[in-house]
Order: C-alpha cells, then sequence, then structure tokens
C-alpha cells in the first residue's frame, strides 16, 4: 500500500509511552509530579473542541459543521459534548484550554508539521531529539523509561537510557545478554553497556503481549505504572484520525469519534489514577488546527490555529486561556484560518519546568535554543 497523507493518518490507533521512572530513594522527600502527553495527529480543529459561542461568521462558513448544543464553559467559549470529563473537570478547577495557539509552523503539510511537533524546532527534519526528551535530560531525570510501543517517538527521543520496550510473549535469555554485555569492553562501549544495562533490568512481568491498540488497557496500565510513587513520571499517548477533510461532523462524525477518544483516555486516568491525579498534568498536542471553513465534503483542511487541552490537579484554576484573534476575515491566517496568537511551546516548556521543578528559563535555553517563550507558569500551573 502506497502512504500518502490520508491512509499514514487514518486508523484510529492508539499507542502509549512511559518514560521518567522517579528514583525509590528521593520519593520520600519529593513528590512525583506526573506528565502526560496525547498526541492528537492530523490536526485538531480547536473551533469544534472548544467552539467560540455566538460567532455569527463562524456559523455561516460552518453550516454543516456547526455545534447547536455545547457545553458551556464561560460566556465566550464552549466545550464539544463529547469531551464530557473535561466538563466535569472544569468545575473543580480541573480542566483548563489555552486557544488561538499552535507550534511555529504555517506550512500546511502533517510529515513536515508532526516532526515540528515533536522536536519544537522552526526546521522541519532538522533536529534528531524531541523537546520532552531534552527536556528530561536536561532535568536530570534519565534512564529506566519504559516504551508499551514501538518505536519510541521522536518526542521523547534524547534520553539514550529510555527503554524501547514492546511487550512480547518471548523472552529474552538473560545468559545470551550476559554473553553480549562481556563482549563490549572499554569505556567506548559505556553507551552499548548502558543500554544492555536497561534490557537486563526488565521486569518478567512487562514481557506479556498486550493489544497496544486498546485505549482502555492503555489508559489503565498508565494510570497504574504513574500512581507509583517510584514508577514513571511521563506518559506520552499517541492518537491518529484527526485529518478530518470529509464528514467532520458536529455532535456526531468524524471528529467527535477523536474527541470522544481522547475523553475516554482522560476518564480512565481521572478515575484510576487516585490521589495522584492530584499531582497530574495532561496537555495535547496537534500539529494544526483546521480552516474555519468547511469544504464540499463537509469537512475541513488544513489550517494554522488551535487548542490544547488540559486536565489534572497541577492546574490553577478552570480557565480558557488565550489573546483571541477573532474569526473576521482580516483576522484570520491568510484569510482562512484562526490565527495562532500563542506560541505552544511556552505552555509546554512551563508544564516542564512545573512538573520536573526546574527553572523555566533553564529550559528555555536548553529545551528550545533560547527562542522568545513567555513563562506561563504562573498564570496556567500551581507552583
Amino acid at each position: 500500500m502506497n502512504c500518502t497523507r490520508r491512509n499514514f493518518l487514518i486508523g484510529g490507533s492508539t499507542t502509549l509511552f512511559l518514560s521518567g521512572f522517579f528514583p525509590k530513594l528521593s520519593f520520600a522527600s519529593m513528590q512525583k509530579k506526573n506528565l502526560i502527553i496525547i498526541s492528537l495527529r492530523g490536526g485538531m480543529d480547536g473551533l469544534t473542541a472548544v467552539p467560540v459561542i455566538g460567532d455569527k461568521r463562524l456559523k455561516k462558513l460552518r453550516k454543516k459543521l456547526i455545534l447547536e448544543d455545547v457545553l458551556k464553559l464561560n460566556s465566550d467559549f464552549g466545550l464539544h459534548p463529547k469531551l464530557e470529563i473535561f466538563h466535569e473537570l472544569w468545575q473543580n478547577d480541573k480542566a483548563a484550554f489555552v486557544h488561538a495557539t499552535n507550534i511555529p509552523y504555517t506550512g500546511r503539510s502533517h510529515f513536515d508539521g508532526q516532526n515540528l511537533m515533536e522536536t519544537g524546532a522552526h526546521i522541519p527534519y532538522k533536529e534528531k531529539t524531541g523537546w520532552l526528551g531534552r527536556g528530561l535530560l536536561a532535568s536530570d531525570i534519565v534512564g529506566k523509561g519504559l516504551a508499551i510501543s514501538l518505536p519510541m517517538p521522536l518526542l521523547l527521543r534524547g534520553v539514550p537510557q529510555n527503554n524501547n520496550f514492546f511487550p512480547s510473549p518471548d523472552f529474552v535469555e538473560t545468559k545470551l545478554i550476559d554473553q553480549i554485555y562481556d563482549e563490549f569492553k572499554g569505556d567506548h562501549n559505556e553507551l552499548i553497556k548502558s543500554t544492555l544495562d536497561t534490557i537486563r533490568q526488565r521486569p518478567l512481568s512487562m514481557q506479556i503481549a498486550t493489544d497496544s491498540d486498546n485505549r482502555k488497557k492503555l489508559a489503565l496500565e498508565a494510570a497504574k505504572q504513574l500512581k507509583d510513587q517510584s514508577g514513571p513520571r511521563v506518559a506520552v499517548f499517541e492518537l491518529d484520525g484527526f485529518d478530518t477533510h470529509a464528514a467532520q461532523g458536529g455532535v456526531d462524525g468524524a471528529h467527535a469519534d477523536e474527541l470522544e477518544e481522547v475523553n475516554e483516555i482522560v476518564k480512565i486516568l481521572y478515575e484510576n489514577l487516585g490521589q495522584a491525579f492530584d499531582n497530574t498534568l495532561i496537555l495535547t498536542l496537534t500539529e494544526f488546527g483546521r480552516t474555519i471553513k468547511q469544504n464540499g465534503g463537509y469537512g475541513t483542511e488544513h489550517g494554522y490555529g488551535s487548542a490544547i487541552l488540559m486536565a489534572g490537579g497541577l492546574l490553577k484554576k478552570s480557565q480558557v486561556y488565550t489573546d483571541w484573534p477573532g474569526l473576521k476575515k482580516k483576522e484570520l491566517f491568510e484569510g482562512r484560518d484562526l490565527n495562532s496568537t500563542i506560541d505552544s511551546r511556552a505552555v509546554y516548556n512551563s508544564a516542564m519546568s512545573m512538573c520536573f521543578d526546574k527553572d523555566p528559563e533553564f529550559l528555555r535555553r536548553k529545551v528550545f535554543w533560547g527562542d522568545d517563550l513567555p513563562d506561563l507558569t504562573e498564570e496556567l500551573f500551581k507552583i
């Protein structure tokens, strides 16, 4: 089958990656904070997920996609009905949204956009590590990472000791690993030996085949691992299917189905993390938004500005944080897209700062090359 843009992004699969296990010796004096990223591949439509209320231009341009009944957030914005757990959490200051935001990418290629959303760079394919991997490394959170899928996502690359492991019913012979280990001697082979050490330390309980496409099982596994005080502190879910060029729908339809999947993952995490949810932050990530105008197939094309969905006890309060640009034609990006007025990397940098207990200015230099990213920690998160 040819790997076209369309079939690359449609399929509805879900994968999970865990990383950054907490040292057992330190948890007694320091509370572990969990950071969960849900990557929405295909271009999540922020105007559908978090619609602006009462905008006549939006109604005119989206006659077949408009949401008549939304979950009300405030006088300006509503929430898609499929995101009911976010609305429930909103009532308790445990859900918030950043609107009119995006990575600094104005092209319309999924491949380029997804590369940049993971690396945090400006030029596609220039960087070989992900912003989250660099953030973990800069924060000295290395080793004992576990990926419950293959391959390790670009977003997490940058920490050599992260464990790229796909659960399998076939155990690796310990004797064979020992023989390979003994072959590598000398300082120049330390990285290889470190990788083999990671493999040798895998618990047998994790070497069990699992259905990596079952979002319920993956969310339950993530909750189990994250609420362990000495377990991982970072989880990455990857969802595809947001490239809704046709039959996008409103309350129901292709995009609603994808939002329902996000909702189910967050709901399972909330119900199974227990008290650890109060020390957890969940953020979404996507490569771009969708056009304000529907197309002839009752879908939308690749756009620019989108929204970040957030949940967890580490949020400062319930809010729609935005520098709203408006939806008049002169206010749109290239006359067709919701503009981006907030660099989403500022949100992610501030989130890592809060979760990893690192100075945001330090992370801005180490992870994002000193780019001009405002510190949003006080505005968005508990500190």
